[in-house]
């Protein structure tokens, strides 16, 4: 946990489930690390609601490493990657080569059938401390610069992206008794669907607080401006995680919200969520005891010091002997834009080469280990020659984030929300096992037996608790009786259904059952198939009618356009902007092609003809007695060059809107 030591929150809870219903770990780890658990968007519907755990950070590595170090068939080593290993390319397959392994700093190699690269903040990273730039990935760890320059040569366009950290402070110099204090959930949430409960009681969870900042620190920060090279936006930073200094320009005169949040049960360190700051150190220390609550508190962050910290030390007491008082910094990087990438997370360049990550212009853990878990399956299929596991937008917001990357791109670290997600109703952090687990099991082999039994249990229960929900049926007038505090609509049609009822903001399984025990007490008694009954029956409506619109979805997905389409030769009416638009997305479906921006319906509905024709002109073909040497799907023609011509005549301004012409 490089950062903040937290994880989950709305949208990227969704992505924990998600990746837990896949058998990634991190949802399991936090169920045994966190120290403070919280269901955010408690107010909205379930649909949204966002798990989220202050982490504890030794824990956490502890827990982790358990893991990892007692996987069978897994080695770990340790070293700095330099460079790849290259071959000739295998037919059939987009790329100008193929990866077949790596170099490591110490310059021996480690061949390998799939390489996955998750390089973070490293590649090309440069700290920035006022006007002080260093290059490192992270404070104390040296940067990739052979893999960065391998990775441009190889042709792929190349961005820069921003992100920083906070100052740690000292908890025991921080005065809470004036803050806002907030508490945990009881009972907590865990985050996986193997967890019955989270390992900390209730009552031994921490709480977090909440201060606020002044004008005094937006003053600070106005007069110093010309002291910070790292806020000025040369290179675009998070939108919705920004720096201290971006929210002052951007939103003056007002109180940002400062969140105190511990970092472990033994631990003195305090994250300042919301204060990344990127000022000089003794600017920094100004616009901390500028906070209320922190006006005597210090800084601390346990490192493992670089060449260069003592540069960028000051004078404070020391706080133990292990300690020193490090400040805020903000960290540029280099990110590959990540539509040259296939749905699978494969490069089109490199073949065997996928990559997951902030090295695709993503943002946050929950974020990485989505796409690192469909990274590492499809590695590992793309080496025994399977099909990919692809997931779609109709299927999880894995789905959603891989596509939004591959299909559109991003200029700025991409964050999940769950404003980006369409099917939002059916797409729950509660069902997500409902979702994905069955797949994961029996396409890409990456559930365990365990798992994949529990989700089937679950599924047959759910199906069993509805069918004996809808089938007790009274009257109206008959629940009134049951449930006298339930105030049932009289315009509904008699008999209604328990499962009907169940609908009610509040009534619950428990409140059914002690209607009609007899039927219903079993159910009840379950606490996770009661939760879920209840939410089914909440979602039932919106899930039937969103399932006509999501089969639209999967109809337009369902119709792939071949990967060595010619953009610039396909005789299809397009104009010389749309071509140039599809040759840069590279879209795999029909779908994806409705959702670049600047692709107009006609645009879509002609592609769409022509990819029908071509289909079926191929089918034809493939049915004759082969003569010649055919080779299908290569879409040629005499247009190829004056497509080109067109495209080459463009305004400056237009070419300007692809992604190697724009400035990072």
């Amino acid at each position: 946990m490089s950062c903040n030591p937290s994880f989950g929150g709305i949208g990227k809870g969704h992505l924990m489930r998600e990746v837990d219903a896949l058998d990634g770990l991190c949802g399991r780890v936090c169920d045994r690390s966190g120290v403070h658990y919280k269901v955010l968007n408690r107010c909205k519907g379930p649909a949204v609601w966002g798990l989220r755990a202050q982490i504890d950070r030794g824990l956490y590595k502890e827990n982790m490493q358990k893991e990892i170090l007692n996987t069978p068939l897994l080695t770990v080593r340790e070293a700095s990657v330099e460079d790849l290993i290259l071959t000739e390319p295998e037919s059939g397959h987009p790329g100008k080569c193929q990866v077949a392994g790596v170099v490591l700093g110490d310059g021996s190699t480690v061949h390998a059938g799939s390489i996955v690269l998750t390089t973070g903040t490293f590649l090309r990273g440069m700290i920035h401390i006022g006007l002080e730039m260093h290059p490192a990935g992270r404070l104390g760890d040296q940067p990739a610069i052979g893999l960065a320059q391998t990775l441009e040569k190889l042709g792929f366009a190349v961005g820069r992206l921003k992100t920083g950290t906070p100052p740690r402070l000292a908890k025991d110099t921080i005065d809470f008794s004036g803050l806002e204090e907030h508490g945990a959930d009881n009972p907590p949430v865990p985050f996986s669907f193997l967890s019955e409960a989270v390992w900390i009681k209730p009552e031994d969870q921490l709480p977090c607080f909440l201060t606020r900042t002044t004008l005094k620190a937006q003053q600070i920060i106005y007069d110093n401006l010309h002291l910070n090279n790292h806020v000025r936006e040369t290179t675009r930073g998070p939108r919705y995680c920004p720096s201290l200094e971006s929210k002052v320009l951007r939103f003056p005169n007002r109180q940002h919200q400062v969140w105190l949040e511990p970092e472990g049960l033994e631990s003195n360190v305090i994250y300042p969520q919301g204060m990344s700051m990127t000022l000089p150190p003794e600017l920094q220390e100004q616009v901390i005891k500028s906070v209320p609550g922190l006006e005597k508190a210090k800084m601390i962050q346990p490192v493992i010091l670089p060449h260069w910290l003592p540069l960028l030390t000051f004078k404070m007491p020391p706080v133990t002997s292990v300690l020193l008082c490090v400040i805020g910094y903000g960290v540029q990087y280099d990110f590959l834009d990540p539509r040259q990438l296939t749905a699978s997370l494969e490069s089109r360049l490199v073949q065997r080469l996928f990559l997951a990550g902030q090295i695709n212009g993503t943002t946050g853990y929950e974020e990485a280990a989505a796409q690192g878990v469909i990274a590492g399956i499809n590695a590992c299929l793309r080496v025994h020659g399977k099909p990919p596991f692809i997931v779609s937008r109709t299927e999880g917001y894995i789905g959603v984030l891989i596509n939004d990357l591959t299909t559109l791109g991003t200029s700025e670290p991409y964050r999940m929300f769950t404003s980006r997600v369409e099917f939002r109703m059916s797409l729950r952090p509660d069902n997500a096992d409902a979702r994905l687990t069955h797949r994961g099991f029996e396409e890409a082999g990456c559930v365990s037996q365990q798992r994949y039994e529990q989700a089937v249990r679950m599924r047959a229960a759910l199906d069993d608790g509805i069918a004996t929900l809808k089938s007790l049926q009274f009257s109206i007038s008959k629940w009134s009786q049951l449930l006298p505090e339930v105030s049932i609509s009289s315009s509904r049609r008699s008999p209604v259904s328990a499962f009907d009822i169940l609908q009610y903001q509040d009534v619950s399984m428990e409140v059914l059952a002690k209607a009609v025990p007899e039927c219903l007490d079993k159910l009840a008694q379950w606490r996770q198939l009661a939760e879920r009954l209840k939410i089914e029956a909440a979602y039932e409506w919106c899930v039937v009618n969103q399932q006509q619109e999501i089969e639209e979805v999967r109809r337009d997905e369902a119709l792939q356009l071949p990967e060595d389409i010619d953009y610039f030769a396909i005789d299809a009416s397009l104009s010389a902007e749309v071509r140039e638009k599809l040759d840069s997305s590279r879209p795999q479906t029909i779908g994806a092609v409705s959702r670049i921006p600047g692709i107009t319906p006609a645009a879509i509905v002609n592609l769409l003809r022509f990819v029908k024709t071509n289909h079926q002109k191929t089918e034809k073909l493939k049915a004759l007695p082969q003569s010649g040497k055919y080779l299908p799907g290569k879409m040629y023609s005499e247009k190829a060059t004056s497509q080109r011509q067109m495209s080459a005549e463009f305004s400056e301004e237009e070419t300007q809107s692809t992604f190697v012409k724009t400035p990072f």
